[in-house]
């Protein structure tokens, strides 16, 4: 007995990369005993099986019903727009990482009924693939090239190869082609040069570069000494500075205290010099102007009083004055009239 009958058996597992388009084989044969209408689902079986099947598109009544999935909603058709002809097949497009699981085609045209599961599995390709270098890059040091995706789907290779001088890796290296680290033991500068690294898996590839620099030691010491002097100077200079800052504050005190030590309201002393020889001049003068009549006033003030208030004597010095050389005044000089004493002549007449 001849009944419906699913042809396309040959493959049940497929692998694609996360954008890109799949065909999910469905195609049939009908027997001349199936007489119902015929009805084509496609369906997403859930990895928990405590959870119902998803339909995702489905042909009955010679009609096409795509929106029980919203997920996939614009994403998925019928292969062939009549699947009437016997290609139940369907095509999803612009495959997310979400859309891997177990996907089952059914067929029914009474009394024949006949399914088939494939399995999708939706792989990310490598991307943002970054080079770099850990280690020193110094002669006889040990240095590390790194490799390594920033996206993509397990499992991820990486191998790395020189595309500068020999080409070569140098016979030193250890490669880690899970980790994508390469190993460069007891570095020289032969082994600079730009290195490349590829990271893959089963869907796609994703590339880096890197360029190895292997210089001689650097001097470590001299380095220390210069900043070690430098720090010094650093010292110095903010000492010198501190110094004036505290100098110039100090001064500034000194100003201010000396400011307000001195009264304004108080009369500057007076000078015992000055007032001395006004007191002496002004004298010399009244004996300029001395006559007869008054050298008895003269002789009742002698010259060498002077008020105790306006000369003061230091202590311990009490000078002397040198008498005067003159004995009595000059009438002449002063414009005095001699006076004419009478005299008593021999006879006793007075002349």
């Amino acid at each position: 007995t001849r009944s419906l009958s699913i042809t396309s058996v040959d493959q049940s597992m497929f692998e694609k990369a996360q954008g890109e388009k799949v065909t999910l084989p469905c195609t049939f044969v009908l027997s001349e005993e199936d007489e119902g209408p015929l009805d084509i689902e496609w369906v997403l079986i859930p990895a928990d099986n405590q959870k119902k099947e998803q339909i995702i598109i489905m042909y009955a009544v010679d009609r096409i019903y795509n929106h029980y999935y919203a997920a996939m909603n614009g994403r998925m058709q019928f292969t062939n727009p009549d699947p009437r002809s016997g290609d139940g097949s369907l095509d999803i497009l612009n495959l997310k990482s979400a859309d891997t699981g177990t996907y089952q085609c059914k067929v029914k045209k009474a009394p024949g009924v006949q399914s088939q599961k494939i399995q999708l599995t939706v792989l990310v390709k490598p991307a943002r693939t970054k080079c770099s270098i850990e280690g020193s890059q110094e002669i006889g040091k040990d240095v590390i090239l790194k490799c390594a995706s920033q996206e993509g789907s397990p499992l991820l290779s990486y191998d790395w190869r020189r595309v500068s001088g020999t080409q070569e890796l140098p016979a030193t290296s250890m490669l880690n082609k899970n980790t994508g680290e390469l190993l460069l033991k007891n570095a020289s500068q032969d082994y600079s040069g730009i290195y490349n690294c590829v990271a893959s898996n089963r869907v796609g590839t994703d590339e880096c570069s890197v360029e190895l620099n292997v210089t001689p030691p650097i001097n470590t010491a001299g380095i220390i000494a210069g900043a070690i002097i430098g720090t010094l100077l650093g010292l110095s200079v903010l000492a010198f500075l501190v110094f004036c800052c505290c100098k110039k504050h100090r001064e500034k005190k000194y100003e201010k205290e000396v400011h307000h030590d001195i009264r304004e309201d108080v009369p500057p002393p007076k000078s015992r010099s000055s007032t001395a020889r006004s007191y002496i001049g002004s004298n010399r003068s009244s004996l300029g102007s001395m006559s007869p009549s008054n050298m008895e006033g003269y002789t009742k003030t002698p010259y060498s009083q002077v008020p105790s208030e306006d000369f003061e004597r230091p202590p311990g010095q009490n000078p002397t004055f040198a008498p005067s050389k003159v004995a009595a005044p000059n009438l002449s000089r002063m414009g005095a009239v001699p006076v004419m004493i009478p005299a008593q002549s021999k006879d006793g007449s007075i002349v």
